[in-house]
């Protein structure tokens, strides 16, 4: 995996994530989270996972292992959501990142304590495709709900790179 690579791949990340947000704000708040009996409970539940999985995976690589997860009640709403994920900025962790970097060892503690080690390039290979993943699942809630489905598939973030790319 190259530099530029895993950078593009933090940049669709960080796409997907906004177009996966924009869908979600046609729904009411009750919407949001309701109990849809998924991987996670509800559209806002699955989102806090997204947000908060890139987050332990962002302190892991800078070296604090965190012990917990806060609970998906602790962001009530939407904008409680986004704000908080606007803090975590993975796109600007791997835009910091030069040289060897990425073959880089990171050791850390999972969430039960125990002693772990992983390839950065391969950690944030991780959070991307986790995200791909989960956001699949909120495309899928979306349309349980009566709401307009969002694709968050890797060549429509391409065409619209490029797209812009050339208007510019």
């Amino acid at each position: 995996m190259t530099l530029q690579g895993i950078q593009t791949l933090c940049d669709y990340n960080r796409w997907a994530n906004r177009r996966i947000i924009d869908a979600c704000r046609a729904l009411t708040p009750e919407q949001l989270t309701r109990d849809l009996r998924s991987s996670f409970p509800s559209v806002r539940d699955t989102m806090v996972h997204i947000m908060l999985a890139e987050w332990i995976w962002l302190e892991r690589c800078h070296g604090t292992s965190p012990a917990k997860f806060q609970p998906g009640s602790d962001f009530p709403t939407l904008d409680a959501v986004v704000a908080h994920w606007d803090s975590i900025d993975l796109r600007g962790y791997a835009a910091s990142l030069s040289g060897n970097d990425l073959e880089r060892i990171v050791h850390f503690r999972k969430l039960d304590a125990s002693a772990n080690a992983e390839v950065l390039w391969h950690i944030l290979q991780h959070v991307v495709n986790h995200g791909t993943y989960h956001r699949g699942q909120i495309t899928t809630m979306l349309r349980q709900l009566g709401a307009k489905g969002v694709s968050t598939d890797l060549f429509a973030f391409y065409r619209e790179h490029a797209a812009s790319t050339v208007s510019a």
